[in-house]
């Protein structure tokens, strides 16, 4: 089985709130796709409830979008602490802290149920799951830590 690069990382020594870059990968075609680790929450430490997750994840998916080229997808970890963002092209950590930082902030003080996409069953495959309080809470806490463009030292942006 192919060792995949996240689960090599010690999640002991990392200091969350922070992004880090965990691969840029170049296709058969040239093109760049970097893959990179949004922690919201101390591993092993917390974890965002799954109804706050779930509301985060969906407004992350259209505000980042907003913040940075070349987003492809936004998912969250299993682990609950944090979120894969995929983009095409190459980023420093440091701007794609800065989207992030900036997405968080409108959570927290702009974003009302109506702008929460995604939020039917229609539209989402578990649509009782969410939480906007919570979002917003988490987003708070998170903000109020800052986040580091580095993810084994505290160098807030």
């Amino acid at each position: 089985m192919a060792k995949v690069e996240s689960f090599t990382l010690d999640h002991t020594k990392v200091k969350a709130p922070y992004v880090r870059l965990i691969t840029e990968e170049t296709g058969k075609k040239g093109d760049v796709i970097s893959n990179y680790d949004l922690r919201l929450v101390q591993p092993n430490t917390n974890a965002i409830p799954t109804g706050g997750l779930h509301t985060i994840e969906h407004l992350l998916a259209g505000l980042l979008r907003d913040r940075l080229d070349g987003v492809i997808d936004c998912s969250p970890f299993g682990c609950r602490t944090g979120f894969h963002l995929i983009t095409w092209g190459e980023h420093s950590t440091t701007e794609v802290a800065k989207a992030l930082k900036s997405s968080l902030e409108a959570i927290a003080n702009d974003i009302e149920w109506k702008d929460v996409q995604g939020t039917d069953k229609y539209s989402c495959g578990n649509y009782r799951d969410h939480s906007l309080f919570s979002a917003k809470e988490w987003s708070k806490e998170i903000l109020s830590q800052g986040i580091s463009d580095k993810p084994f030292e505290r160098h807030v942006i």
